[in-house]
């Protein structure tokens, strides 16, 4: 069954997420073990409108070389078509990929560094 909800945890030391968030400026390392689609209804910026969008989401079980259970939602058609070539047969798993945003809003983009990893 595919998670339908954010769920998020605290403990009295910091806030733990199960979600992989990218700032603008900081390359984050990860490795996915499975995708899926996911529809969403997302409110536009500009116009307030609310559309429908088709979001790839990666499971993470590493980030910055720790052991994690997180998702990777990607809304944006400019990093998945940096991704989109490592689906077929989940090729993804045999790399680590590094992902750095740079911009935000409309001007945002992604630069995208896959790591073959050592069998």
């Amino acid at each position: 069954m595919e998670p339908t909800s954010l769920h998020v945890w605290r403990t009295s030391a910091n806030l733990l997420m199960n979600y992989v968030r990218l700032d603008a400026g900081i390359p984050k390392r990860l490795h996915f073990t499975d995708d899926y689609l996911v529809e969403r209804a997302i409110a536009d910026k500009e116009t307030g409108k609310i559309k429908r969008a088709k979001s790839l989401v990666f499971w993470v079980d590493r980030e910055e070389g720790e052991d994690v259970a997180k998702s990777f939602s990607v809304l944006s058609e400019k990093l998945a078509a940096h991704l989109q070539p490592f689906l077929k047969d989940k090729e993804y798993t045999k790399y680590d990929f590094i992902i750095t945003k740079m911009g935000d809003g409309f001007y945002t983009d992604f630069n995208v560094q896959p790591i073959l990893k050592p069998e």
